[in-house]
């Protein structure tokens, strides 16, 4: 009866307790970046240090105002202008170049789906034979990396329960099944360790 009680008690609060480790993770980010010029300003003006609740409270604000500045100078000519300066002074700053390109062609890759790259969603035998996984179609050309790779695919298959990590594989086009799930669907079944199952499979 105990035990039965310890796991309820357990599988009910995990959630709430991986959640809150998440947000404290973020806020503790937060609070590093924004901790020495708000010090720095506190000492300028002659007043106490800020307490860590109120750093807090300024770290999430700046951080949701500077999102939407930018979200708002994408949407004019002159802030589109502005932004394409500060790209290309970041992509002419040595290792810093290659960090972020490859950063901002993953994250247009996804949210466009440009050339079809991480829309299609296909099931991969992964990483041994026998095992599975699903995987998202990045692009259905490996020829620049295996002589007559033409017939290749490469497949970004992310891990849980951040998807933002993963491997890249390359396999022949006849060893990957599709899958008629979309991607949002796949990302909530990799983020949630499985548990999360498709309408689509509920419903068979």
């Amino acid at each position: 009866m105990i035990r039965k009680y310890l796991l309820a008690g357990l599988f009910t609060l995990l959630p709430l307790v991986v959640t809150l480790w998440i947000l404290k993770g973020i806020f503790t980010a937060l609070i590093g970046i924004f901790r020495g010029p708000l010090t720095w300003l506190a000492h300028l003006v002659h007043v106490p240090d800020p307490p860590t609740w109120a750093l807090a409270l300024f770290s999430a604000l700046a951080t949701m105002f500077l999102l939407l500045l930018v979200g708002a100078l994408v949407g004019n000519f002159i802030g589109r202008q502005v932004l394409a300066w500060l790209d290309e002074l970041m992509m002419h700053v040595p290792v810093v170049k290659t960090i972020y390109g490859a950063t901002r062609q993953l994250m247009g890759a996804i949210q466009s789906g440009q050339g079809g790259s991480f829309k299609d969603v296909v099931l991969v035998e992964w990483p041994h034979p026998g095992s599975f996984t699903l995987g998202f179609v990045a692009s259905r050309d490996c020829s620049w990396a295996i002589p007559d790779g033409q017939s290749m695919v490469a497949v970004y298959v992310p891990t849980s329960p951040n998807p933002t990590s993963g491997y890249v594989i390359m396999l022949e086009a006849s060893k990957i099944r599709p899958v008629a799930l979309s991607a949002d669907q796949a990302l909530t079944w990799a983020v949630s360790g499985g548990v999360v199952v498709p309408e689509t499979s509920r419903s068979r």
